[in-house]
């Protein structure tokens, strides 16, 4: 791993970035009103519009990030058509934020199985009832659906084939850190795709 001359310490210490934003993640769920985990998720459209919209970030694993939704959403067929995207973590309680952008990739056994599993059973049969993104009718419309299938689906419903994860590997991760006067501290992570190896950089605020 290759590394700046400014030593980083603090907030800021660590060999493994994936390892300081769960710190980080940590950090926030003690201070964070709401949803300390939600992320703003950048994604683009055939004709390279970007989208954006919050999402719940559900796993900081060794080397990605993982979010759960549904694939026929907007996102995701966004992001199943471009391969990448970019988010987010943001966090007023501490003054710091994270920006990561990588390649995406599903996540649609076990662990996905596991999560929806985990979910309430409105939450389980909200996913089957939901074509997401889809024009509605009425707030009715779908609870009527949901209603239509709960007998069929039971108490215990497995997931949709329509449902699941995204595990978002990065080339690049950003920390950043309010600083007095609007001298923020930034560092970056890079690295080609498909090595291991990252190259830390400080940034101008």
């Amino acid at each position: 791993m290759e590394y700046e001359m400014t030593e980083r310490s603090g907030q800021f210490a660590g060999d493994d970035p994936f390892e300081i934003a769960r710190n980080w993640l940590k950090e926030a769920e003690a201070s964070e009103i709401n949803d300390p985990n939600a992320i703003a998720l950048s994604t683009v459209d055939p004709d390279g519009m970007p989208n954006v919209r919050m999402v719940l970030l559900k796993e900081i694993e060794d080397d990605a990030f993982v979010f759960y939704t549904n694939y026929t959403s907007v996102k995701g067929r966004e992001i199943e058509a471009a391969g990448k995207a970019a988010f987010v973590l943001h966090w007023k309680s501490l003054h710091r934020q994270i920006r990561v952008r990588g390649t995406v990739t599903r996540e649609e056994g076990e662990k996905a199985d596991a999560y929806y599993a985990s979910r309430s059973l409105k939450s389980r049969l909200g996913a089957w009832a939901s074509k997401q993104s889809q024009p509605l009718g009425s707030r009715a419309e779908l609870m009527a659906e949901v209603a239509r299938l709960t007998p069929k689906l039971g108490v215990n419903p497995s997931r949709p084939p329509f449902w699941g994860g995204f595990r978002i590997t990065p080339i690049e991760i950003e920390f950043w850190a309010d600083g007095a006067f609007r001298l923020h501290d930034r560092f970056r992570w890079t690295r080609a795709q498909g090595e291991k190896a990252w190259n830390i950089s400080r940034l101008n605020p």
